[in-house]
C-alpha cells in the first residue's frame, strides 16, 4: 500500500487544510497509538515536542487526545528541537517520539513526524501501518485504560547537557565569538546556551519567536541575516539552524557560507571513515575528493531518513545533505544542527585552523537546477523530445559532469540538475532539457 499522508519527512501541509487540521491530528494520534499497542506494548508512553508555530498548540492538544483515547500515556515537552525529541525518547526509554514541526517552512505550514524508541526515524512500512489504521481510528478504550498526560519541565536542560557532552571535555570554545541564528524556532532557548556554556562569546539572533516569525528572513534557509550579523559583530563564525534545528549552515568572519556538502567533506576528511553517504544532490566534487582519499561514497534518495537507512545498512556513521542535514551516528541517532556545529568547531579548535583553510583542496562543481512544471497529462518519461535532448546532454557530458532528473514528490514538477566545472555549460544544457520538455 502506498502512503497517502506521509511524505519524505512525516505529514506536512498548510494549517487549516487537510491533513493539518485538529480532526486529523486526533485520528493520527489514535492510529499511531493503536499500532503501538498492536505491537505488544501494553501501555505505551509517547513524548510530544514541537517548534514555535502558533498552530503547535492546536496540534499538540489533538495528538494528546488521540493517544490518550488509544490508551497511551503522553509526555509533553513544549518547544524542543527535533533531535532533542529523538534524544529524550531514547534516554527516557519511551516508546515513541512525536515532533510537531514543518522544519524550514513558513509559520502557516506545519507537520507531524515520528521517532522510534531508539531515537531514529521510523521506516516507510511503519507509516503505512499507521495509515492503514486511520479509517478505524475513532472512539476510545475503556475508562480504566485511558492514557494520562504529564509535562517534563526540565526537557530543555537535559538536551542542553546532551549537546555539550558531544564536545570533547579537554577542549573549550573560549576565545571564539559566535553568532547563533535560531530561526525564531525550536532552539531559541537552547542553542545559545550550549555554545555559551562551552565558553564561546555568543551573539544570538532569531531567538525571539512569536508564533508567526519562524524562518522569516532568518535561519539556515535565509543565511543573509547571519552573514550581516557576523560582519557587524566581527564574529569568528556564524551558525544558522532551521525551525526545528536539525539542519545547519555556517559562515566565517569574511561572510563565506559553507553548505552541507562542504561541511560533510570536512568531517569525512578528519574522521577518515570507511564510507560516507550523501544523496542524489551531493556535489560531484565531494564524491571524487572522497574517492581520491580512499573513502567510499554512496548516494541515497533525497531526504535525511534515506541517508540514515543507507548508513545503517552499511554500518557506517557519517552522512548528510547539501541542505545541511548532517548525520554523525557516533554522536546522535538523527541529524542535529547543534551537535554538527560542535563537531566542526572542534576541528577549528583542535587543528587551530579555520574552516576555509581546511577546505582549500575542494572546489565544488557549479550546479544548475531548473524546475519545470508539467502540463496536465504529460508523462516526462514518454516525452520523445525530452528523451532526445537528454541523450544529447549525456553524450556532451561524457563523464565530465553529471545530469540528474527527478520528479518532485509534492507537486507536478520535474527537477533537472546539471553539474559541470563550466557553469555556462551547465546552464545551457539544463535550459536545453527544460525547453525540450515544454514542447508539445
Amino acid at each position: 500500500m502506498s502512503r497517502t499522508y506521509f511524505g519524505t519527512d512525516g505529514v506536512r501541509g498548510r494549517v487549516g487544510r487537510s491533513p493539518i487540521v485538529p480532526e486529523f491530528g486526533l485520528r493520527l494520534g489514535h492510529a499511531a497509538g493503536r499500532v503501538l499497542r498492536g505491537a505488544g506494548i501494553a501501555r505505551p508512553t509517547v513524548l510530544i515536542g514541537k517548534d514555535t508555530r502558533v498552530s503547535g498548540y492546536m496540534l499538540e492538544a489533538a495528538l494528546e487526545c488521540g493517544f490518550a483515547a488509544a490508551g497511551c500515556d503522553v509526555v509533553l515537552v513544549g518547544p524542543l528541537p527535533t533531535p532533542g525529541v529523538a534524544y529524550l525518547t531514547r534516554a527516557l526509554r519511551l516508546d515513541l517520539g512525536v515532533v510537531i514541526s514543518a522544519s524550514h517552512n513558513p509559520y502557516d505550514d506545519n507537520g507531524i513526524k515520528f521517532f522510534s524508541a531508539t531515537g531514529s526515524k521510523l521506516p516507510d512500512s511503519w507509516e503505512r501501518e499507521v495509515e492503514a489504521a486511520l479509517p478505524s481510528a475513532e472512539g476510545c478504550v475503556a475508562s480504566e485504560q485511558l492514557g494520562k498526560a504529564r509535562r517534563l519541565d526540565d526537557a530543555a536542560g537535559r538536551y542542553i547537557e546532551f549537546c555539550k557532552s558531544t564536545f570533547p571535555n579537554h577542549l573549550t570554545l573560549k576565545g571564539l565569538r559566535l553568532v547563533v541564528d535560531c530561526a525564531h524556532g525550536a532552539a531559541y532557548h537552547i542553542a545559545p546556551a550550549v555554545f555559551h556554556e562551552l565558553g564561546a562569546d555568543v551573539i544570538p539572533i532569531g531567538a525571539a519567536p512569536d508564533g508567526f516569525n519562524i524562518n522569516r528572513e532568518v535561519g539556515a534557509t535565509a543565511p543573509d541575516a547571519l552573514i550581516r550579523a557576523v560582519r557587524a559583530n566581527r564574529a569568528d563564525y556564524g551558525i544558522a539552524l532551521d525551525g526545528d534545528a536539525d539542519r545547519l549552515q555556517m559562515v566565517d568572519r569574511d561572510g563565506r557560507l559553507f553548505n552541507g556538502d562542504e561541511l560533510l567533506y570536512l568531517l569525512a576528511m578528519d574522521r577518515r571513515p570507511p564510507g560516507v553517504v550523501g544523496t542524489l544532490m551531493t556535489n560531484l566534487a565531494v564524491e571524487r575528493a572522497l574517492d581520491g582519499a580512499g573513502i567510499e561514497f554512496v548516494r541515497a534518495a533525497v531526504g535525511d531518513r534515506y541517508v540514515l537507512e543507507a548508513l545503517l545498512a552499511r554500518g557506517w556513521q557519517l552522512g548528510g545533505e547539501g541542505s545541511g542535514h548532517l548525520l554523525l551516528l557516533d554522536r546522535h541517532t538523527t541529524g542535529d544542527g547543534i551537535v554538527a556545529a560542535l563537531q566542526l568547531l572542534e576541528l577549528v579548535v583542535r587543528r587551530q585552523s579555520p574552516l576555509d583553510a581546511q577546505l582549500a583542496a575542494l572546489q565544488l562543481y557549479p550546479q544548475t537546477l531548473v524546475n519545470v512544471r508539467l502540463a496536465p497529462g504529460v508523462d516526462w518519461q514518454q516525452h520523445a523530445a525530452f528523451a532526445h535532448a537528454r541523450a544529447e546532454v549525456e553524450r556532451a557530458l561524457d563523464g565530465s559532469g553529471r545530469l540528474l532528473v527527478r520528479p518532485s514528490g509534492t507537486e507536478p514538477v520535474l527537477r533537472i540538475m546539471v553539474e559541470h566545472p563550466d557553469p555556462a555549460f551547465g546552464r545551457s544544457r539544463a535550459q536545453r532539457l527544460a525547453d525540450a520538455l515544454r514542447q508539445e
